[in-house]
């Protein structure tokens, strides 16, 4: 990780974002003795974007035991 100053970021802003994402190492911005850290986020994985949903009418525990002689498909929708 390098530091850079307010003034270089500025003059090299795109150029520096690219570089992050490219390489995923973080850069340290240095202001009047303070320093922030500029850095990508850390993305989820895809199926952490998933969304719970009750599609299963009934006790799911039955669909287990099911067997196929018994599925009657006009009382079942």
């Amino acid at each position: 990780m390098h530091t850079l100053s307010i003034t270089t970021l500025r003059q090299n802003l795109f150029k520096i974002v690219d570089e992050i994402i490219s390489t995923g190492q973080p850069v340290m911005i240095e202001r009047k003795g303070n320093k922030v850290l500029l850095s990508l986020e850390q993305q989820g994985s895809k199926l952490s974007n998933l969304r719970a949903h009750d599609c299963i009418v009934g006790d799911p525990n039955e669909i287990v035991d099911m067997e196929m002689t018994e599925w009657n498909e006009p009382d079942k929708l």
